[in-house]
């Protein structure tokens, strides 16, 4: 409940009493004195119906004003709320009310989680938003928070997408029924399409068109120069990575993307250089310390991509295929009993939890065992790994694309078998 005379604040919104001014998670929205007190009224009373008179006394400090008046400003107020402004309702003879859903609660609580990107945290969010579709089910919320878990733990390889992947797009498709196409939602199924299905030209149509709807969106934006990327586009991954907005370059996400762009060109040492200025910025982000690590590998500088490797892990333990890429440095700096004990550890890791097969593929690779590789790749082929639509850039597959089972592997990955979810 707000307090009356002070701030007030209802899903994304904060409102400033003081100040007239109303904000959307941090950004300052336009809206005019009297509509802002409008909503302050609602607010402060949230639940409870406002009638004429009541709205008059709250919202107008006892000016009167027309019926009408009341309900164009009130209109007013709910296009400025935009997707939320069916939270405000109106019955004849009682009023106006704003209605904040009994998921709320939930919600905030499954992004806190989610914004954490570990496998538990993500797993916490999923029951979160799923509590909140039980409390309320056409809070879009709800349905957008489970889409972005589920695209999340499937793209970071903590589930396995062939499981995971059919859950996000019937929660996108839940999400978009009740909230239409937005920028956020369109860019989530072209990742779904680029990363997943392997749909390529339609990925980039969609990203794009999200891009118009929402220029210089670092989200859409860096998803658009690893497409470009996995097609070995570089100039035009750096370009898209060019369009961010400048306060967005402060982002975890830009700064890891610059870090892979520079690998798949193979312009390791400024991917070094890269990931040294992401971890100044973000000394905790997993994907930033894992594709530094990656940097240092792909130059050779075995020693540091080990110790990287090793603060990944300790940063993010149930990230599991952190420890086979341990394992494949270790292979390649001839520390081959190590290799075999992380080996070991990996392989009991697995009866009970998903492990990337794309990430195994390479640590065989390493330890010599081209076969057990392919096998391996062939399972990632099985189980829709989300590590496949890289693998024509991938320094890492450099010496497994001279292997003659590999185009028979490729066509498997990328020529129609792959499909949505299995």
């Amino acid at each position: 409940m707000a307090v009356p005379g002070s701030q007030f604040s209802f899903g994304p919104f904060q409102g400033d009493v003081a100040s007239c001014r109303m904000t959307r998670d941090g950004t300052p929205l336009e809206l005019r004195p009297q509509a802002f007190h409008v909503l302050r009224a609602l607010a402060e009373h949230r639940g409870q119906y406002l009638g004429y008179e009541t709205m008059i006394r709250e919202a107008w400090g006892g000016t009167l004003v027309s019926k009408h008046t009341v309900a164009v400003t009130v209109g007013e107020v709910k296009k400025v709320l935009q997707e939320y402004g069916p939270w405000i309702s109106y019955r004849a003879k009682l009023g106006y009310r704003l209605d904040v859903p009994q998921s709320e609660e939930l919600i905030k609580r499954g992004w806190h989680h989610a914004n954490r990107h570990t496998g538990e945290g993500f797993d916490k969010a999923v029951c979160c938003f799923q509590q909140a579709a039980e409390a309320d089910s056409s809070d879009f919320r709800a349905y957008e928070g489970l889409s972005s878990a589920y695209l999340m733990q499937a793209t970071w390889g903590m589930r396995s997408p062939r499981e995971t992947y059919s859950k996000f797009l019937d929660a996108h498709s839940d999400a978009v029924a009740l909230r239409g196409i937005t920028p956020e939602l369109r860019a989530d199924r072209a990742h779904g399409l680029h990363v997943f299905e392997r749909r390529f030209d339609e990925a980039e149509r969609e990203l794009l068109l999200a891009e118009r709807e929402r220029p210089r969106s670092v989200a859409i934006l860096v998803r658009l120069a690893m497409l470009y990327t996995s097609q070995g586009r570089f100039a035009e991954a750096l370009a898209a990575m060019g369009r961010v907005a400048p306060s967005d370059e402060l982002d975890p996400l830009f700064a890891s993307t610059n870090i892979v762009v520079r690998i798949c060109s193979r312009d390791f040492e400024g991917a070094i250089v890269q990931g040294q200025k992401a971890l100044e910025l973000h000394p905790y982000h997993q994907l930033s310390r894992f594709f530094y690590a990656d940097a240092f590998e792909c130059a050779g500088r075995y020693e540091e991509a080990l110790a990287e490797y090793q603060r990944s892990s300790a940063v993010s333990p149930d990230l599991y295929w952190l420890r086979a890429m341990e394992g494949t440095c270790l292979a390649k700096m001839k520390r081959r009993k190590e290799a075999l004990l992380v080996l070991e550890d990996v392989d009991r890791i697995r009866e009970r939890e998903y492990v990337d097969p794309y990430h195994m593929a390479l640590f065989l690779e390493a330890l010599g065992r081209r076969d057990d590789a392919m096998a391996e790749l062939n399972q990632a082929c099985e189980e829709n790994s989300s590590v496949l639509f890289m693998i024509d850039t991938d320094p890492r597959m450099d010496e497994i694309r001279h292997d003659p089972r590999f185009a028979a592997l490729r066509e498997r990955a990328f020529g129609g078998t792959a499909l949505v979810g299995a």
